[in-house]
């Protein structure tokens, strides 16, 4: 019997020391215990590879959603589009032969074959969109992005918590427009997903990915595919590594490999450049000539799944969100029962500030309220005694300050918190 064995050497001590350490805390910040421990989602049998979210753990997908909304309210296009599609469309972008293995196909009962399926990439769907109207130079480029659910067929032992699931949402966009714009827009989206990494305290290292084996489209276009894309990266500034025959399969494309606070690479945003479906779909729009040009397409990620982005951030803060991305952002704990209506009273202040706040006024020792809040990595708990109760006070112990208390005006205190959370720090 032959066994594969693996192995991995160190050309120091030290070295070795770091890796070891990096496997411990890796094994720390696990997002499935992790995630389990914060009560923020759960997996279930009856729907593999899909995520039951927690109120608590909605809240943060929604605070993310809200977030990148807001950087990109000024310059995108929100749409929604349809979940469910005839083969007819994946076969035109070529997915039905490159990808239908991974597609979950639905029994078309007219015609008794599995000719529909939900769809795993939003792509075609903003072509017909495109399609639909008509375009002029003018318009371009015009940034389509949407947040919409995909389904993709991974076989049930590939699946893994949060990082490899069948359903998930992508923060999806597709750009259209001219050739001569494509080193702008390159340079303009560079900036926007490294600016959104860096809310996170996340760096990136820029990757260059070459047509690979299996693709559609002539060498010729892909040379200028690569060419164009190449140029256009290089003209931002940024170094980057080569990836040779690792790009998409109709285009070459710009991965961003994000390191974590303990030092591991996870691929996420992407920047594909794409001459082949606007071929595929008679994309066009009327040149400054008045006459019909095809558009170049720029699809882009930046959080990849939000599923994904969510378990790497869960192992990237072991839990401890920043207080705008926390979960629950302040715990008001009245020391004893005749001081619940004064914690309720501050809790439905902190609430209507915009505070994710929850008062915990539970029949347990305050020593005891206090431990579970530091286990769910609460970043403020507000303790309200007779004293504070009477002054208008709180008594706030910050996450991480061991039993250190600040005594703080109630007003003063719930500016710091919105400040923070409006500033995201």
């Amino acid at each position: 019997m032959l066994q594969r064995i693996y192995g991995t050497a160190f050309w120091t001590a030290p070295e070795l020391a770091a890796h070891l350490n990096q496997l411990e805390e890796a094994k720390k910040r696990d997002h499935r215990v992790v995630g389990k421990q914060l009560d923020l989602f759960m997996m279930h049998p009856y729907s593999p590879g899909a995520v039951f979210w927690t109120e608590r753990g909605t809240a943060i997908y929604n605070t993310l959603n809200d977030f990148i909304r807001e950087r990109q309210r000024a310059d995108f296009r929100e749409v929604k589009t349809p979940l469910l599609y005839n083969k007819a469309l994946w076969e035109t972008s070529g997915h039905w032969g490159k990808y239908r293995e991974n597609m979950f196909l639905v029994l078309d009962k007219e015609t008794n074959e599995h000719n529909v399926s939900l769809k795993p990439m939003n792509c075609p769907s903003h072509y017909l969109l495109y399609q639909s109207k008509k375009h002029s130079y003018r318009d371009l480029p015009l940034r389509y992005v949407t947040f919409d659910v995909l389904h993709r067929n991974e076989v049930t032992g590939a699946l893994s918590g949060l990082t490899r699931v069948r359903q998930f949402q992508q923060d999806d966009c597709h750009v259209f427009l001219r050739a001569d714009q494509i080193k702008d827009e390159v340079a303009f989206l560079v900036r926007f997903i490294l600016g959104y990494y860096e809310t996170f305290g996340l760096t990136a290292r820029l990757k260059f990915a070459t047509r690979p084996p299996q693709r559609i489209g002539s060498d010729a276009t892909w040379d200028l595919a690569e060419s164009s894309l190449r140029e256009a990266l290089e003209a931002t500034g940024y170094e980057y590594e080569l990836k040779p025959g690792d790009g998409a399969f109709y285009g070459p494309k710009i991965d961003f490999d994000v390191l974590d606070s303990i030092g591991r690479p996870w691929q996420l945003g992407t920047i594909q450049l794409d001459y082949e479906n606007p071929e595929r779909f008679d994309l066009t729009y009327t040149g400054e000539d008045n006459t019909a040009h095809r558009p170049v397409i720029i699809h882009r990620a930046v959080s990849g799944s939000l599923e994904r982005f969510i378990a790497i951030l869960i192992e990237h803060y072991a839990g401890a969100f920043p207080v705008w991305l926390a979960p629950e952002q302040v715990r008001v704990l009245p020391i004893s029962q005749d001081l619940d209506a004064a914690a309720k009273e501050i809790t439905a202040r902190l609430s209507a500030a915009g505070v994710r706040a929850h008062c915990d006024d539970r029949n347990e020792t305050l020593n005891y309220r206090i431990r579970e809040g530091e286990v769910m990595k609460v970043p403020y708990m507000a303790v309200v005694g007779k004293r504070e109760a009477e002054q208008g006070t709180l008594a706030i112990r910050s996450r991480g300050a061991g039993s250190k208390q600040d005594i703080v005006p109630i007003g003063d205190f719930i500016a710091r918190v919105t400040d923070e959370i409006k500033t995201r720090v």
